[in-house]
């Protein structure tokens, strides 16, 4: 009997589906659901997936103790620039950073270059008088007598919100703040985002850019994020909503609203954390996370338990997985490559004769042909349909109408007639296209890292995650593959595992010759004070964790080593530990150290987290158990591109111990898990599937 008090609720905003479960208080999930995700209201399919999910659990909204709500929002309004207009104001003297950005050129060949699109015009870009040193220092007081001026300048612009960059202000912050105090006083409505609040990091133009993204946002974050509080509010809420951030921790809305650029990809983060936690209970220390989902397709790599994290990444590239080419955003982020390959990417054959698939997506509306809901382009689901791999009548729940006839017409209207197809040879075509740009973008993320796939234990989930992950990790050359429980809802999971944490990372410059220790102790002090106001609004009372780490070079570098720094008051004697850490990981990383260089430090960070859930050790399983299939399906073989027969299981059905030979589909209420011919497939005894590659395909 479910234990329906001290239930906890996860919503998960995706750009075609918004997954719900329903968690009660040992953990377990009771409930799921996957809704078409409202476009135009997107807190208003939240809150439809809330009531199915309490419904099917017959339990009250009164009884939910906990929200956690993920959504591509933010994503989606800077990629589609969908934002506020912007102006920024910098140091007098500094005007064009965003014109001088890197003095380099993405491409350096390329005669008619695609520059990213940075967001602000260059009329729109003012300055002010006044100016701090990289100490902190005060060389000239900032011009009170030009706010006037400037308030006038952004209102005859039409400007809606500005992001303020003043020279060092990650050393002192008072001119920031003295100019945001002045001009809201002429501007009382303009939302203005501070660089010492949003990213207080050296380099500025990174710096400015991630305080232009935070401002472009933010008014329609703030906005959606009322309308998300007030909504479940009205349904009878009474916990607090915590927000997932792309970190991979949960924030507050408030802080959410004050900082929307760390909720910008928190959706794939949940991803990242629930297999990271899976990886931890079967004791895989090397894991590619594979998350498919309706728009895109998210691939992240995990080593002994952790998702591998980045300060920086971009935003929509002009040339895609081009390092350069789109808008830089320094915030702490679980590190992952994103394509544009799901179930509802759409295919398409160019002038050349040749066949494509993505990025660009049917999403929710009108969604693959095969919806019903006036889509006519062929997509990827429309394609698994063709080739007998979704059984229509269980897709999403049973909930969502199927019409095979229009997923093959549209296969043989947009690319059969093209390309002398008939439809089940085009559907083959169209899997054949996406599962390499998937498979090609992990093997090019794994090589960016330094890492190897070949061993790594894929952990595969989202809609249409388990639908392809046999055909991906051939193509990666990963021989096995876990499908959780749940898959379809994964990230929606994983969020219920989330800890509530900030991240704060600052510039403070120092030599290791010339550490000092009292005021480096003093300024990590007032960065967890920062970091604990934060938490303790999310997790009250509750035992948190502390990791602190320094960002360190050898003198001239470019670029920094991430060092843990003990979690205590630090000592003289720290100093040797810290160089022989660096000196270690450098060595790591390089193969080499370098004798007699000067070692300096440039930004620190500081991490405060609630503790996640404990986690449930795999019972143990029998040897073996019986499967038998409920009947079986007419499939393309994806392994020959013939038809085949392949037995149907029901996954509530399969015992711990069951084994699966493919060619096979395991269905359940929200995907479907394709073991192929050349797979064999095992129950644990958490009721977790393994995917195991075979010599020859069966």
């Amino acid at each position: 009997m479910n234990n329906l008090h001290g239930l906890r609720l996860a919503s998960d905003i995706g750009g075609t589906f918004t997954d719900t479960v329903l968690v009660d208080a040992s953990a377990r999930v009771i409930a799921t659901a996957k809704t078409p995700t409202t476009t135009d209201q997107p807190a208003l399919g939240a809150l439809q997936g809330a009531r199915r999910v309490l419904q099917d659990a017959r339990a009250d909204i009164s009884q939910v103790v906990g929200k956690i709500h993920g959504t591509t929002l933010a994503t989606n309004a800077l990629i589609e620039r969908r934002g506020a207009k912007v102006a920024t104001v910098t140091t007098e003297g500094f005007r064009d950073i965003l014109e001088i950005a890197y003095e380099r050129r993405y491409s350096q060949y390329a005669i008619n270059i695609e520059k990213p699109d940075l967001i602000v015009p260059r009329q729109h870009a003012f300055t002010i008088a006044g100016r701090m040193n990289a100490l902190g220092q005060e060389l000239s007081p900032l011009d009170d007598s030009a706010i006037a001026d400037l308030a006038k300048q952004l209102q005859a612009a039409e400007i809606e919100a500005v992001a303020v960059c003043l020279m060092h202000a990650y050393a002192n912050p008072a001119h920031e703040l003295q100019l945001r105090c002045l001009l809201k006083a002429y501007v009382p409505d303009m939302v203005i985002s501070l660089s010492h609040e949003v990213s207080p990091e050296a380099r500025e133009f990174d710096r400015l850019c991630t305080t232009i993204a935070n401002a472009y946002i933010q008014p329609v974050m703030a906005r959606y994020l009322a309308d998300i509080q007030s909504r479940f509010l009205d349904e009878g809420l009474t916990c607090p909503i915590l927000m997932m951030t792309a970190g991979g921790g949960m924030t507050t809305i408030d802080t959410a609203a004050r900082l929307p650029i760390r909720l910008v990809e928190s959706g794939p983060a949940g991803g990242a954390i629930l297999a990271a936690r899976i990886a931890a209970e079967v004791n895989e220390a090397e894991v590619l996370s594979f998350d498919m989902g309706g728009t895109t397709a998210k691939l992240c790599l995990i080593d002994r338990f952790r998702p591998q994290t980045a300060r920086k990444f971009e935003i929509a590239r002009a040339a895609r997985f081009v390092k350069g080419s789109g808008m830089p955003v320094r915030i702490p982020v679980i590190e992952m490559i994103e394509i544009g390959a799901g179930g509802g990417s759409i295919a398409t054959v160019d002038k050349l004769g040749r066949l494509q698939v993505g990025p660009q997506s049917a999403g929710a509306i009108p969604g693959p042909a095969a919806f019903c809901k006036g889509g006519v382009h062929p997509t990827v689901t429309d394609a698994d349909i063709v080739q007998g791999y979704i059984e229509t009548s269980r897709f999403a729940e049973g909930r969502l109408k199927i019409d095979p006839q229009l997923a093959e017409n549209a296969l043989k209207d947009g690319v059969g007639e093209t390309l002398d197809l008939p439809s089940e040879t085009a559907g083959f075509a169209v899997s054949e296209i996406v599962d390499e740009a998937m498979a090609g973008a992990g093997r090019m993320h794994a090589v960016e890292s330094g890492k190897d796939l070949g061993q790594r234990l894929m952990i595969a989930f989202g809609g249409n995650g388990p639908l392809h992950a046999t055909r991906v990790a051939r193509r990666a050359q990963v021989g096995r593959i876990l499908i959780p429980r749940d898959p379809g809802v994964g990230s929606a999971v994983g969020f219920l595992f989330a800890p509530v944490s900030f991240e704060v990372i600052r510039s403070r410059y120092a030599t290791l010759d010339a550490l000092d220790v009292a005021g480096l102790n003093s300024f990590l002090d007032e960065m967890e004070d920062e970091a604990e106001l934060v938490v303790r609004a999310g997790a009250p009372g509750q035992t948190l964790s502390r990791r602190r780490v320094a960002f360190m070079r050898y003198h001239g570098q470019g670029h920094e080593i991430e060092i843990t720094l003990p979690d205590r008051i630090l000592t003289p004697d720290d100093t040797d530990r810290l160089r022989a850490a660096f000196e270690t990981e450098y060595s790591r990383q390089f193969s080499r150290s370098v004798p007699g260089m000067r070692i300096e430090i440039l930004n620190w960070g500081l991490s405060l987290a609630s503790r996640a859930p404990e986690l449930k050790p795999v019972p143990a399983q029998p040897d073996k158990a019986g499967a038998v299939p409920s009947h079986t399906a007419a499939i393309i073989c994806d392994v020959t591109g013939d038809p085949r027969k392949a037995s149907v299981y029901d996954r509530a059905g399969l015992a711990p111990g069951a084994c699966i030979q493919g060619p096979a589909l395991i269905t359940e209420p929200q995907t479907t898990t394709l073991v192929s011919a050349d797979f064999r497939a095992k129950v644990d005894g958490a009721g977790n599937i393994w995917l195991t590659k075979q010599e020859a395909p069966q």
